[in-house]
């Protein structure tokens, strides 16, 4: 049995991944790309604590579009404001440290 390092929990019942997703603050804006197209970034989620690729693939499903992570930043095309954060709620986060620009 692989004991986590963090809270010292078996793995399969490890928390920190959810503690840590209330604990972060996220920004979520759109810019304007190359050719008028609209992209929203959602910015702040930290990389060491919560696996950001799999919260990008599973945006990327809910909202039937493509998108990439760059960094610390998952961007995604079109323009998702307006649901993007009951989506991020039911994805564990906290609904104070979301802040929709």
């Amino acid at each position: 049995m692989e004991i986590c390092p963090k809270c010292g929990l078996p793995k399969s019942i490890c928390i920190c991944e959810t503690i840590a997703k209330g604990e972060q603050r996220i920004r979520v804006r759109t810019v304007k790309r190359k050719f008028g197209k609209l992209t929203t970034l959602i910015e702040g989620i930290d990389t060491k604590s919560v696996n950001i690729k799999d919260i990008a693939k599973k945006l990327k499903q809910s909202f039937v579009c493509g998108g990439t992570v760059k960094g610390s930043t998952i961007e995604l095309q079109g323009n998702h404001k307006a649901k993007i954060k009951d989506k991020l709620i039911e994805l564990g986060f906290s609904a104070d440290m979301v802040e929709v620009i």
